[in-house]
């Protein structure tokens, strides 16, 4: 079955052509971030505008680089909530028209739904292994940080979140009080090479709580203070992102391991932008090995940020799944509940 996934959620306008959930055929992605970099955030009514402008030059070459001819579409999946509510009526409204001009199914795909099947996604030849459940999924990104017990691609189970900013919120507030390029995950990243991660102290939230929820708030203000009260620290540049990076890594490796402690689960699975960062990669590879689990990540860079192709995916899953509430009529909601 190939489907036709449409993402507008944020910044990007991307399209992508997927087949039986898995293998990728395209997915294409126009983002708007370097536009708003210099702002540390994104305008949403600006978004909309240049979304209205790529929308269709993007599926048009989605169709293309996939070599697809619009016949060949059986399904157009399309993020319906949560996000920016101009950014996701442009995709919406787009992915039911072209539904209804080619007499195909329009699937209303929930966006964080979309993140936990991006590591089944597998470039085209790409080798598809077997992914079993239950499994352990921490979805973290700039607008949410999530922690998921999945059971099947539609039974999940929130264990906990973010009270306050999310992980990627938190590099990014980060990065506008070290002068550094939006957005502030790579760039501290970057800046973090070769630096001392214990060469700062940075506080350990929610250390005394059973929750398996994050904060991150405490720790962009920690960051504050520090270069307010130690304006010197700014010369060791690497050692305060290393040591802030490594904070944020390990409230996220915390919540990982107090989840396995309680549940049994075959597979940790890390997705959204933050799952890009190659220290929580790392960290988190050492954490699955001890406690026996395989970790999982998306399979390339393009995946792990807002993308059609997981909503490509997803829908197909959930047409698969419950065909009937697939095929439902959906409303677009930039604040969307997962029930």
């Amino acid at each position: 079955m190939i489907l036709l996934g449409i993402e507008t959620s944020c910044d990007e306008t991307s399209a992508a052509v997927v087949e039986n959930g898995r293998t990728v055929l395209s997915n294409v992605i126009s983002s708007s971030k370097a536009l708003f970099a210099a702002l540390a955030g994104v305008i949403p009514e600006e978004a909309a505008r240049k979304q209205v402008e790529c929308m269709i030059p993007v599926i048009g070459q989605a169709l293309k680089e996939a070599k697809v001819e619009r016949s060949d579409i059986e399904a157009i999946a399309v993020t319906r909530g949560p996000g920016l509510l101009g950014s996701l009526l442009v995709g919406t409204v787009t992915g039911r028209t072209l539904a209804e001009l080619w007499h195909v199914p329009c699937v209303g795909v929930h966006h964080s739904i979309g993140h936990l099947t991006s590591t089944w996604l597998v470039p085209p030849g790409g080798f598809a292994e077997e992914i079993r459940f239950p499994i352990l999924t921490l979805s973290a990104s700039g607008g949410h940080t999530d922690l998921w017990l999945r059971e099947g691609h539609n039974r999940n189970r929130l264990l906990g979140r973010s009270r306050d900013d999310a992980a990627g919120e938190a590099f990014d507030k980060g990065a506008h009080l070290l002068s550094l390029p939006y957005p502030g995950g790579p760039s501290i990243s970057k800046a973090a090479e070769g630096g001392d991660v214990q060469a700062y102290a940075f506080p350990h939230p929610l250390s005394g709580e059973k929750s398996l929820d994050f904060s991150f708030s405490g720790l962009k203000t920690s960051l504050k203070y520090l270069l307010r009260d130690h304006p010197e620290a700014r010369d060791d540049l690497s050692g305060v992102c290393a040591s802030y990076q490594n904070a944020i890594t390990r409230h996220l490796l915390d919540g990982i391991a107090s989840a396995l402690d309680r549940h049994h689960v075959l597979e940790v699975h890390i997705v959204g932008g933050v799952s890009a960062n190659t220290h929580l990669r790392e960290r988190a590879a050492e954490l699955c090995s001890r406690h026996g689990v395989i970790l999982r990540t998306p399979l390339t860079l393009a995946y792990c940020t807002d993308n059609a192709a997981m909503i490509a995916a997803a829908g197909y899953f959930l047409i698969q799944e419950h065909p009937e509430e697939a095929q439902k009529p959906f409303a677009t909601e930039a604040s969307l509940a997962l029930s």
